[in-house]
């Protein structure tokens, strides 16, 4: 590792040099230049430090460009045409550091990128991340930098929006018994069994024993882009379970007609449900629900003319009219939410029913049941109000007195 000795160069800049071997039959240097002798010293022994490293100073000028297209090569050869793309889309975030040398990034530039594109939904800042941090590890790898600069960027905070449930109306759970859909299935499983939509959409008869009366939850769905992959297991460990189910949805099961397909609440085409089929299905089955059981009569709609006028129900909810949403849209979550509120008013002991709902710690379903148990001792006490409020008035109440 030899360092030629200190020159001067017509702009006036300090030049050293080490020798770093023989490359393609020809001898290589890393050139180090400095505005003073001081400088050129300790750039030179940090250029001596990452040698002994194992870095590969040569490579160190490659630009961000040349180790994009590296990591893309790769990439094309490993996922599918429409993930290739969709990393490929990424470059207009990231595109202002093809021209910076790798050595030169630092946490703060990558830290920017994902500043300054926080109107972006988390999970493509954290694609964005990722494919970051998978570049400047290849470069690890193959000894240009000595560490990865996207290892120690944070994703931002957000202040999450409350996530809104409630449990169902007898009214409303009156609608999902009653209502034939090919929704209904999955409604009847998520409002008496409790089970997560990602549980459901993988769900077999086979894992239905209508004799004992249980279902068997022994996988799960999850997203990956715009498809979902079958997982073995829950969401989690303890989603791992069996649900004892009651005999309102045992009786209902048996009355379900076999479709042919394995899944018990398959496809159109009898084929386990895409994200895509399974939010149609759930608009449908809303739609349903509202044009049966919407009240209609209050509601008033602009005609051709932009004046209001009573909105006149169709014969049928396929007619080409649009008709107004006027029942409250509730999710799959809602029916889950309805069932652990069953089992609260139902007297099931707390243990069970996180061993029941399949969740991964217990406090989750005490909050639950301390939330409800809070909303049940208010209205009693409204009870106590109203009663305070108009009885007490009248001799009834010096009765009781």
């Amino acid at each position: 590792m030899a360092t030629t000795k200190n020159k001067r160069r017509s702009d006036g800049r300090k030049q050293a040099s080490i020798y770093l071997g023989i490359v393609d039959g020809r001898k290589k240097y890393k050139y180090v230049y400095a505005a003073t002798d001081k400088e050129l010293n300790r750039k030179l022994d940090e250029a001596r430090t990452q040698l002994g490293k194992g870095l590969d100073l040569s490579a160190q000028r490659d630009t961000f460009r040349f180790w994009w297209n590296n990591w893309l090569k790769i990439k094309q050869a490993e996922i599918s045409d429409k993930k290739f793309r969709a990393y490929k889309a990424k470059e207009k975030y990231i595109g202002h550091l093809f021209d910076m040398q790798m050595n030169k990034i630092h946490a703060m530039d990558i830290q920017s990128i994902i500043y300054d594109n926080t109107q972006l939904a988390d999970d493509t800042l954290r694609q964005i991340r990722n494919i970051l941090r998978q570049i400047f590890q290849l470069a690890v790898v193959n000894r240009v930098i000595d560490f990865n600069p996207a290892d120690g960027v944070r994703m931002p905070k957000r202040r999450e929006p409350e996530e809104k449930r409630r449990a169902l109306t007898s009214e409303e759970i009156s609608w999902i018994e009653n209502t034939p859909h090919r929704a209904q299935t999955a409604a009847m499983i998520m409002l008496y069994a409790g089970l997560r939509r990602g549980e459901l959409i993988p769900l077999l008869w086979t894992d239905i024993d209508l004799d004992v009366g249980t279902i068997s939850v022994t996988k799960s769905v999850e997203a990956e882009g715009s498809y979902l992959s079958v997982k073995k297991g829950a969401k989690s460990a303890a989603g791992e379970r069996t649900v004892f189910i009651p005999e309102k949805l045992i009786s209902y099961l048996r009355t379900v007609k076999p479709s042919g397909s394995l899944y018990v609440c398959p496809s159109a085409a009898g084929t386990m449900m895409t994200d895509s089929s399974w939010k149609r299905l759930w608009n449908s089955y809303i739609s349903e629900l509202n044009y049966r059981y919407g009240d209609f009569s209050g509601v008033v709609v602009p005609n051709k003319q932009g004046q209001l006028q009573k909105f006149q129900k169709p014969m049928s909810r396929f007619a080409p009219v649009k008709i107004p949403m006027v029942i409250e849209p509730f999710t799959a979550h809602y029916l889950r939410h309805t069932y652990i509120t069953m089992l609260y008013f139902a007297g099931v002991d707390l243990l069970t029913a996180k061993e029941q709902a399949g969740h991964a710690d217990i406090q989750t379903t005490m909050q639950i049941y301390t939330h409800l148990d809070k909303l049940h001792k208010q209205r009693q006490i409204n009870k106590l109000n109203d009663y305070l409020s108009g009885a007490c008035l009248s001799d009834a109440c010096q009765e009781v007195v």
